[in-house]
């Protein structure tokens, strides 16, 4: 569970995203997360490159987790970054999501 002094960890806002990534978030309804996906990104030293499995059910937001390691490893570090998809229509749809 996300401390109680961390609770503002839920929110979207709080991971230094560029206000632009967040209002595409906030046009999608997503404004915060669950705590499960506020716990992956605090484990260890995920944010600085560190490696982590984690598993949950379809549709759970686990892409939400992915998404938000690549988009501040990308925006802090300059550097590209590979997100591998297991279907086509779902890396078209990411595509023009990210875009």
């Amino acid at each position: 569970n996300v401390p109680e002094d961390q609770a503002d960890k839920l929110l979207l806002a709080s991971w230094g995203l560029p206000k632009a990534v967040l209002e595409k978030y906030h046009s999608l309804g997503v404004m915060q997360m669950f705590e499960w996906q506020a716990e992956c990104l605090m484990l260890g030293q995920v944010l600085e490159g560190k490696n982590l499995v984690y598993s949950a059910p379809t549709s759970a937001g686990k892409t939400l987790v992915a998404e938000l390691l690549i988009l501040k490893r990308v925006l802090e570090t300059r550097k590209k970054a590979l997100l591998i998809l297991p279907f086509v229509s779902v890396a078209k749809e990411k595509k023009c999501y990210l875009q």
